[in-house]
């Protein structure tokens, strides 16, 4: 559905030797009766203490099933005490792996209490098979991102073996879900959480292969519908201007904002987008996508205005603190082996499913970006991908006949995945068993870690009653 600091955390819409039966002797640990086994990181890793592993085997391609096979790497936390049952916890990204969730347990506790959380990485990412197998592997030079040499030699044998690339995509990734949710039921409760691409993934997955068992479904920062062009990737600056312009707004309703900064907001944005010398001193002399980046904190974006003010001053201090605060956001989220998001399958996945202008150029991306004041880095980083793209299959576009109780938590500040562009994908959803919208006043994006009190109290209660709660929620 995510500034390099917060990629962890949301992207486009964030070393485990063993965890499978095979490996139990070096586990140090025998596979449980479920297949889960305690992981290796658990014992060292004090955010990690308690969590049960496992590897789960699947097609390659499901149309043949018989032909190569990968794994997929699964997480559980179980819960203290007697489990009420399974929360399925669906990243976002693409690209990014189920270790986002990890500093988040605390609030998913609270929102979820009495459930086992089952934490899977998608095909393509963390622990899982990856689609650069040696240059993305934990063990690499990089780790597993992407470094120096790696950077051509993976995406050269993602050309070359393009069979296997184009098997990465978003339904065979929707069925490994399914399959993953299938062998571990326990047969009680089940409720599946997903936040931005993860939407994405969960509607493509109850569209081909819906579980036998879900009690219910939350929707975080639900993504708009896969044919609508007009919140495509390739747009993705026209939604974040939407987003900055309004902060920039508010401050010049506000006399006190106004008299602080000197003037209006607004003009002082265009003043420094228009100033060679001044977007020098902002980080990577590209002010359009560095204030881009601190709408997905309220926070952050708070102080634009202050920093706009110390800029026009001369006083950068203002801008130094909200950019060690911006890397500091993301950096609890950068510590686990499996944390960096795989720029390979970001490229693939985007690129085919998500990318309404297959023949963007760089001129039409520069020409649209000189009439914003926020930017995102997306359009660019679409333009010349298409190599890589696989085609559409059938279930592109095309919604689940039958949804389970659905909570939709969305925020009207969401420089990502827009308001408007959930309500429209909610207007395509079947209404039999009642789909929720939950919407955060002044929300950005990933409710979950950007507002925790919102998110706890809207998943509990729908937990508990099925319904979002009647009270509003503000930031």
């Amino acid at each position: 559905m995510k500034c390099p600091a917060f990629a962890a955390v949301v992207t486009l819409w964030g070393a485990l030797v063993l965890v499978g039966p095979a490996h139990a002797a070096e586990q140090g640990t025998a596979p449980r009766a479920d297949g889960f086994a305690g992981c290796q990181d658990a014992k060292s890793d004090a955010a990690l203490a308690g969590s049960l592993c496992a590897r789960f085997s699947a097609p390659l391609d499901y149309a043949a099933p018989s032909g190569e096979r990968l794994e997929l790497f699964v997480r559980k936390f179980p819960a203290p005490g007697r489990s009420a049952g399974q929360v399925w916890l669906v990243a976002g990204g693409p690209g990014e792996s189920g270790a986002s969730f990890y500093p988040l347990l605390k609030t998913l506790r609270a929102a979820f209490p009495g459930y086992d959380l089952l934490v899977p990485d998608h095909r393509g990412t963390g622990f899982s098979s990856r689609l650069c197998q040696k240059e993305e592997a934990v063990d690499s030079a990089g780790g597993a991102a992407l470094e120096g040499a790696e950077w051509a030699t993976c995406f050269e044998a993602l050309e070359s073996d393009s069979k296997r690339t184009r098997a990465f995509t978003l339904t065979h990734s929707a069925r490994d879900l399914s399959a993953l949710m299938e062998r571990y039921s326990t047969g009680r409760k089940t409720w599946l959480y997903g936040v931005s691409y993860g939407t994405q993934l969960v509607l493509r997955m109850m569209t081909v292969a819906a579980p036998r068992r879900l009690d219910g479904i939350v929707l975080d920062s639900l993504v708009p519908p896969e044919t609508t062009e007009q919140w495509d990737l390739s747009h993705r600056s026209a939604v974040v201007d939407e987003v900055g312009r309004a902060v920039l707004a508010k401050c010049d309703a506000d006399p006190g904002c106004r008299a602080r900064l000197g003037g209006s907001a607004v003009a002082a944005m265009q003043g420094l987008v228009d100033d060679p010398k001044l977007s020098e001193a902002v980080p990577g002399g590209r002010p359009k996508l560095f204030f881009g980046a601190l709408l997905d904190s309220p926070e952050l974006r708070a102080r634009i205005p202050l920093v706009l003010s110390g800029l026009r001053s001369g006083d950068l201090k203002p801008l130094q603190q909200v950019e060690q605060d911006l890397e500091a956001l993301g950096a609890g989220f950068d510590r686990f082996p499996q944390s960096p998001v795989s720029i390979p399958l970001v490229a693939v996945i985007s690129a085919s499913e998500n990318n309404a202008r297959p023949d963007l150029t760089q001129v039409q991306v520069e020409s649209e970006a000189a009439r914003f004041l926020f930017v995102s880095s997306l359009p660019g980083q679409l333009v010349g991908r298409t190599s890589l793209a696989y085609p559409r299959d059938e279930w592109f576009g095309k919604s689940p006949t039958a949804l389970p109780p659905v909570l939709v938590l969305q925020g009207d500040m969401d420089p990502k995945t827009p308001l408007a562009g959930a309500q429209a994908h909610l207007r395509l959803l079947p209404e039999a068993a009642g789909v929720n919208l939950f919407t955060v006043k002044g929300g950005p994006h990933f409710l979950l870690f950007t507002a925790p009190d919102c998110f706890k109290a809207a998943v509990s209660s729908f937990i508990q009653k099925r319904r979002a709660p009647r009270a509003a929620c503000s930031l």
